[in-house]
C-alpha cells in the first residue's frame, strides 16, 4: 500500500503525529499474512524494530510469521487510569527490563490440583497417571491429559442411592475442570475448592465452594441444582454462571451469563439475568450489570482488567503465579487496563504494567530463602 509506506517513511523521520502512530499501529495489526504491504522485508525488520521501542503486547494464542514479525506494533493492550491508549513517546530509548528477570523469573500457574475420595484417600492430581482414578460403587473417576477429571455413571447405575462426597482443592498456581456425573461442567481457580457427591440423588444438586469457580450447570428442573459458600446460596436449574468469593474480597460476586440464578443471603434475595452480577456485602446483595468477558478470563486463559485498581490486580497475579506481593507505598489510586496472557512468566506481565511510566516492580525467588517467592510492588 503506497499510503502505508509513505506513512511509514514520515514514522522514521520523526514527522508523524500520535495519531498517525496510532494509526500505523492499528493497520499492522490488522495486515493479513498474504496482503500486499507495500514495504519490503527490510522495511517490516525495521518497523518491528522501531515500535518496540515504545510498546509492548502480550498474546496468548499462536500468531502467523508475519504477525511475529510485526506483533511488537500492532496493538497497545494496556491502557492507563483515564482510558487512553498507551504509547512511549521517547523513541531514543530502549525499554528497560526489570531487574534481574532473566534468573529471578517466575513461571505461571497450570493444572495442578488434589482429590480427596469420599475414603480420605488424597490423590494428588499433578502426579497422577492419566486414566481411570477410582471407582465409587459404580461411578468411574478419570483424569485426562488436558487437566480435567470426569465423573462417568457405570451402565448398571450407581450401586448406593447413599450420598458420599469427594472435594478437589486447588493451590495458589492451579486450576482445574470437573465433568460431573450428571453433565455439568466445572471450573476452579487457583485457591479454590469443590466439595460435590460422588453422583445426585433425591431432591436436589448440592455443591459447595471456596474460592472462584465457574459453572456450566446440566438442566434437570426436577432436581435443582444449588451452589452453597460462604454467606449465601445459589439456586439454579441450567444456566452458566461464575462465582467469585476469596478471602480478602470485598464481595462475594456472582455473575450470570446464561439461564437464570438467584442469590439468597440472610438480608434477602437477587434473581439474576444474563450479563448481571449479585454483590453480596455487608450492606446485602447488589446488583449491577458487567462484563462478562472480563469475569470470566481466568477461565479462557488470560487477564482482562478495565479501569481495574492495582492492588486487585496484585492479588488476582498472587494467586496465579503463588507468590507474596508486598506493596511500598501508596497504589491505590493506580487503575489499570489491558488483556494479558496468564500463559506468560510474571516477569513479561510485570513489564506490561511498568510500562504505564506509574507502578515499578521487584522480583525476589530464592534469595536468601530457598523457597522465599516475592514481589515488591512501588508507585
Amino acid at each position: 500500500m503506497k499510503e502505508a509506506k509513505e506513512l511509514f517513511e514520515k514514522y522514521k523521520s520523526g514527522k508523524c503525529t500520535p495519531e498517525e502512530k496510532l494509526l500505523l499501529q492499528t493497520w499492522f495489526h490488522h495486515l493479513a499474512e498474504d496482503e500486499d504491504s507495500g514495504l519490503t522485508e527490510a522495511e517490516l525488520r525495521e518497523a518491528q524494530k522501531a515500535f518496540r521501542k515504545h510498546s509492548y503486547t502480550l498474546f496468548g494464542k499462536p500468531v502467523s510469521r508475519l504477525w511475529q514479525r510485526v506483533a511488537s506494533a500492532a496493538a497497545i493492550i494496556l491502557v492507563a487510569s483515564l482510558g487512553i491508549y498507551l504509547y512511549r513517546t521517547n523513541l531514543a530509548a530502549e525499554p528497560q527490563p526489570l531487574a534481574g528477570v532473566q534468573e529471578n523469573d517466575i513461571l505461571p500457574g497450570g493444572n495442578r490440583a488434589t482429590l480427596t475420595l469420599a475414603d480420605g484417600r488424597r490423590i494428588d492430581l499433578n502426579e497422577a497417571r492419566n486414566g481411570e482414578l477410582a471407582n465409587q460403587s459404580g461411578i468411574r473417576v478419570t483424569k485426562t491429559a488436558d487437566g480435567q477429571l470426569v465423573y462417568t455413571i457405570s451402565d448398571s447405575g450407581p450401586a448406593s442411592e447413599d450420598l458420599s462426597y469427594n472435594t478437589i482443592e486447588t493451590p495458589y498456581g492451579g486450576q482445574y475442570q470437573v465433568n460431573l456425573p450428571d453433565g455439568s461442567r466445572v471450573w476452579l481457580n487457583s485457591a479454590s475448592s469443590l466439595k460435590y457427591p460422588v453422583h445426585f440423588s433425591g431432591k436436589e444438586r448440592k455443591v459447595e465452594i471456596t474460592g472462584e469457580v465457574y459453572f456450566e450447570v446440566a438442566r434437570n428442573p426436577a432436581m435443582p441444582f444449588r451452589v452453597k459458600n460462604e454467606g449465601q446460596t445459589i439456586e439454579v436449574l441450567g444456566t452458566h454462571f461464575n462465582v467469585m468469593s476469596y478471602p480478602g474480597e470485598s464481595t462475594i460476586n456472582t455473575t450470570l451469563l446464561e439461564g437464570s440464578v438467584k442469590v439468597f443471603s440472610s438480608k434477602g434475595s437477587k434473581l439474576l439475568t444474563p450479563g448481571q452480577q449479585a454483590r453480596n456485602g455487608n450492606g446485602g446483595i447488589d446488583v449491577v450489570t458487567v462484563d462478562t468477558e472480563e469475569v470470566i478470563a481466568w477461565k479462557n486463559g488470560f487477564f482482562i482488567f478495565k479501569s481495574e485498581d492495582a492492588q486487585s490486580i496484585m492479588r488476582q497475579i498472587s494467586r496465579w503465579y503463588d507468590v507474596d506481593i508486598e506493596i511500598q507505598g501508596d497504589i491505590s489510586r493506580k487503575n489499570f487496563g489491558g488483556r494479558i496472557s496468564r500463559s506468560r512468566n510474571i516477569s513479561e506481565v510485570l513489564e506490561v504494567l511498568e510500562s504505564t511510566g506509574s507502578i515499578k516492580f521487584k522480583i525476589i525467588n530464592g534469595g536468601s530463602h530457598e523457597n522465599e517467592r516475592r514481589i515488591i510492588a512501588m508507585p
